[in-house]
């Protein structure tokens, strides 16, 4: 058994804190290309990127990682 075979078998218990006042979970997509980002964004409107977005799964992982329900994410353009 190699050791990144251990590592993909571990699996995280603990959600990320974020500040739940100040920052809202945001997807930014392109309309050109349809890349996605996740992250949050403040009450200036500035974005602060987590993780790139390719399909269903990552968004999944994102909410889960940081305590968030999937649905209330927006998706801004």
């Amino acid at each position: 058994m190699s050791i990144f075979s251990r590592f993909k078998t571990l699996k995280k218990t603990s959600v990320k804190e974020w500040d739940r006042e100040h920052l809202k979970p945001v997807v930014l997509s392109s309309i050109c290309t349809g890349e996605k980002t996740a992250g949050f964004e403040d009450e200036a409107g500035h974005f602060h990127a987590v993780m790139l977005v390719r399909g269903p799964e990552d968004l999944k992982a994102f909410a889960g990682e940081y305590g968030i329900d999937p649905d209330s994410i927006q998706i801004r353009y």
